[in-house]
């Protein structure tokens, strides 16, 4: 179950879940909300959802991708956000 913060902010970009029944979207995973703001998200939605998550849920949820879901993500995409969740998530990696 997401929180409000979570339900609201999927609201917000509800158009990038265009494929999501309206009745659905607040039941959206939090892996499909991060890889959908990573790919298609600007810069400001990233820091919002950091700020609602936090750094250390985003990478939980980033780095226990596997085979396929890892996949859905765009290469340059994957690479940026994984050395940013280094950096931030994990400084002493």
């Amino acid at each position: 179950m997401n929180s409000p913060e979570i339900k609201q902010f999927i609201h917000q970009h509800s158009n990038l879940f265009w494929y999501t029944p309206e009745d659905r979207k607040e039941e959206i995973s939090p892996e499909l909300l991060v890889e959908t703001i990573f790919n298609y998200g600007d810069l400001n939605d990233v820091r919002k959802l950091i700020e609602i998550m936090g750094i250390e849920g985003l990478s939980e949820i980033f780095y226990g991708l596997e085979g396929r879901k890892k996949l859905n993500y765009y290469p340059e995409i994957y690479h940026f956000f994984s050395i940013l969740i280094q950096r931030y998530a994990h400084p002493n990696i």
